[in-house]
């Protein structure tokens, strides 16, 4: 044993996820990379094992298949590794009217938005409440504050971890175990080109750095904080929809979906 503390990262191959690998392994911690790509995750993890002298083991997994959270806990119970941080970070989005997208497409949202997280949270979860040890990061968005029109789904599976992180954050808050739920608003990833959504008005009118969101998100983690919302800006958004008019909020909401 190396006395190091070990996180699970998935989505960890790009974007906030490979942000905030690096920023796990600058402060010491093992790590465990999940995505689908392993050409990518095997040349992240190389990379943060030579500047930080850290483990880094990869696990590649397609989310969308609903028996992968548990694949990849047998795969680290294989080798005896326990989890102190899970960051559930993987997440797409897609925009357009519900009835014209694909529906397969949007079942998959729901999969690795909503189930593989409650999966992940799960499997984690009983190993840290039994060490009385651990800290969950689950990366929800300023989405999840108002319904999307033109992202319907998306808007809804964010709503989902954003509830759900705060449900079992009262649950485990006495067991030595802190849940987060962190919320950007536009990011500069590759999100917005697989949502199709990156010339939306919401993106025009700035996306933060991935590094500065993954930073934010890590200390938020670090400081038990249960929701947590980058930027001033953003802030003020997501509870401004709490005074507003409800059509008026969806109005606007499809408003800065438009592309």
């Amino acid at each position: 044993m190396n006395g190091r503390e070990t996180a699970l990262i998935t989505g960890a191959s790009m974007g906030i996820g490979k942000e905030l690998a690096k920023i796990f392994a600058a402060d010491g911690h093992d790590l465990v990379l999940v995505a689908r790509s392993e050409d990518k995750l095997q040349s992240l993890a190389q990379e943060l094992e030579g500047a930080h002298g850290i483990s880094a083991q990869v696990v590649t997994a397609d989310l969308t298949d609903p028996g992968a959270p548990a694949t990849i806990f047998a795969a680290l119970q294989s080798k005896g590794v326990e989890l102190d941080y899970l960051v559930n970070n993987a997440g797409f989005g897609a925009n357009g009217p519900f009835a014209e997208l694909s529906l397969q497409s949007q079942l998959d949202m729901l999969q690795v938005n909503i189930n593989a997280l409650v999966a992940l949270c799960h499997l984690a979860l009983h190993g840290m409440l039994a060490r009385r040890k651990g800290r969950i990061l689950n990366i929800a968005s300023t989405a999840g504050f108002q319904p999307g029109p033109d992202m319907a789904v998306y808007y809804a599976t964010k709503s989902f971890v954003l509830m759900f992180s705060e449900g079992i954050a009262e649950e485990v808050k006495d067991a030595g175990v802190t849940v987060t739920a962190h919320c950007p608003g536009a990011t500069a990833t590759n999100f917005g080109g697989t949502a199709g959504n990156d010339t939306s008005i919401l993106f025009k009118l700035g996306a933060a750095p991935a590094d500065k969101v993954a930073r934010h998100a890590y200390r938020s983690m670090m400081k038990g904080k249960v929701v947590a919302i980058e930027g001033l800006l953003n802030w003020i958004a997501a509870f401004s929809v709490r005074f507003g008019p409800r059509a008026l909020v969806r109005k606007i909401a499809r408003w800065m979906n438009k592309t």
